[in-house]
Parts: structure tokens; sequence; C-alpha cells
């Protein structure tokens, strides 16, 4: 239990971004940012409330266990006007000379593009990780990919252009891929305790959680992708090869154990979200992930004839 309220305030650095309040704070000799609850008038109920927090410090800590580099994130507490306020603090990886560039900045400098810096265009998104300069292409569309798969299991709604993107030290003078952050759509935040308890008795309920919605926040067509299609379509290459990556590296006792160990959350809470990330992941990376691999051995033996 870790209580924020009398850390140093870091006045020269400020965040954007529309869901929340967010102060800089010293903790331990490094720099955090507080990432705050929205406020209660945005949220129905005082359970939901909270629950953006839970969900940026649970999908970053999964993450980093995926082996994919996350901020790193703690929940406690803030004392504002007398009530105290469960909050996640995120540490900063944009210090001592290094800059966040989202994906947004980064699509504006593809100059010969027709679209925007926002858009979520599948192939314009594509078409910017191949053209831009910042990262090696092939790195970008990896990470790119693997992003998608573990946002897939934890059904993440708004990975948009201006929540990942790139670190440049402006002291060596080169730039690399900025920690997964702003995972706060993760893991149905706004699920009050009618919802969570709906979820985990009814099939239907939970099957519409994992077969119809969320949806990413990446388009094709116009229309945001539905991660269960997409992945059992099978039909990119790169988004299968970061399946086969990706699907074997998710333990989920190992998740559950991490879950039952989070501060500050009830026991419905626990029970919910390890259901909610083990339906996701038996009812959609599995099935893709053994769709691939079927896929490969069938081409496997198929080459194989043709030497024979």
């Amino acid at each position: 239990m870790i209580d924020f309220t009398q850390c140093k305030r870091v006045m020269a650095k400020a965040y954007n971004g529309a869901n929340g309040k967010k102060i800089a704070i010293e903790y331990k000799g490094e720099q955090y940012m507080l990432k705050f609850p929205p406020s209660a008038k945005e949220k129905p109920t005082e359970l939901s409330y909270t629950n953006s927090c839970f969900s940026e410090h649970i999908a970053s800590s999964i993450f980093n266990m995926l082996g994919i580099s996350a901020q790193k994130t703690m929940l406690g507490t803030f004392e504002v006007n007398g009530k105290e306020k469960i909050v996640c603090a995120c540490k900063d990886f944009a210090v001592e000379g290094k800059v966040l560039y989202d994906f947004c900045s980064i699509k504006n400098t593809v100059i010969d593009s027709e679209h925007n810096g926002s858009g979520t265009e599948l192939s314009d998104v594509l078409e910017t990780i191949e053209k831009q300069q910042f990262v090696e292409p092939t790195l970008l569309l990896e990470h790119f990919w693997n992003v998608f798969v573990v946002d897939a299991l934890l059904g993440n709604f708004d990975r948009h252009n201006g929540n990942w993107g790139f670190i440049f030290n402006s002291i060596l003078q080169t730039t690399e891929l900025a920690p997964i952050y702003d995972c706060g759509s993760c893991l149905l935040p706004q699920a009050d305790e009618k919802i969570m308890q709906r979820v985990l008795k009814d099939e239907d309920e939970l099957n519409s959680r994992v077969y119809q919605f969320p949806t990413s926040a990446i388009k094709q067509n116009g229309r945001k992708i539905n991660y269960y299609d997409f992945l059992m379509e099978a039909e990119n290459s790169e988004c299968n090869e970061a399946i086969v990556r990706m699907a074997p590296k998710i333990k989920m006792d190992q998740i559950n154990d991490f879950i039952d160990k989070v501060p500050y959350i009830s026991e419905l809470q626990k029970e919910f979200y390890k259901k909610y990330i083990g339906a996701r992941y038996e009812k959609i990376i599995l099935p893709a992930y053994e769709l691939v691999m079927r896929q490969c051995e069938e081409e496997h033996s198929q080459r194989a004839s043709l030497l024979f």
C-alpha cells in the first residue's frame, strides 16, 4: 500500500490526454506520472470510476510479462480535498533528454500520404510504418502486430495513434520504440459490479464481450476491426506471425497469480479479470494460433510433396 500524497510535485512536467487528471511526482528518486481516474461525473458508479487505474496497472504489467516493454506501474492512494483516491503511478520514461513522439506525430511526417496523423485505417497505418524513417520498418511492423495481439487478449478498444510511438534521445541522437503506455481502455474499465456479476454468471454476456465488442481502434475499410473475426480470417501474414510469437508466451496461471496479488480490488473484481482474460485467450487467441499453425503445417506438407 503506497500513499503518494506527500510526494514532491514536479512542476516542470505536464501530461496531456483526455481521461482523468495527471500530475508529475518524485517517488524514491524517480519521476512518475500519477494518473487519476476520470471524474465521477463521467462514470455511472463508484466502481467504474476507479477501474481505469486498475486496467492501466494490470494491462501494463501483462505486456511486460509477455516480453513487450511497457511502462512500470504501481497502484496507490492520493488525498484530494480530504477524500482518498486510488491512482496509478506510471514511471516516466521521457526523462534525461528523452522525448516521446507518438505515432500520430510520426504519421504527419510522411508528406506523400493523403491521410492525416490521426487516421487509423489499417492500410494507411501500414504504409506509414513502411515509409517512416525513425525506426527500422521491419522492427516497427513486428512491434505493431505484437501489440495488436496482446490488445486483442486484453480487449483494448482505444489503441489509437496518440498512445503509442517512439522515444528520441536528444543526448545520444538515437530513436527507439517507446514502452507501451495508456492502457486504461483495456479490461472493460466501465464495468460495474452488476456487469461483472452478469459476465461471470451468464455465458452469453461473456461471449458478447469476447466475440462482438470491444473492437480495435484500428479500422479496415472504414470499420473498426473485430478482433475475433480479423484473427480468425488469418489473411495478414505479419499478424499471423505475431500470433505464433505471442500466443505461446501467454501463461494464464502466471496472469491469474498476478491478479490475485493486485491491491485495492475486491474478490469479485479479481474473479472477473481472470475470467475475462481467460475467455479472450481461450476463445480468440488460442483458436487463431491453432488455425495459423494448421495452415503452416499444410503449407509445409504441400512444399514437401513437391520435392518427391
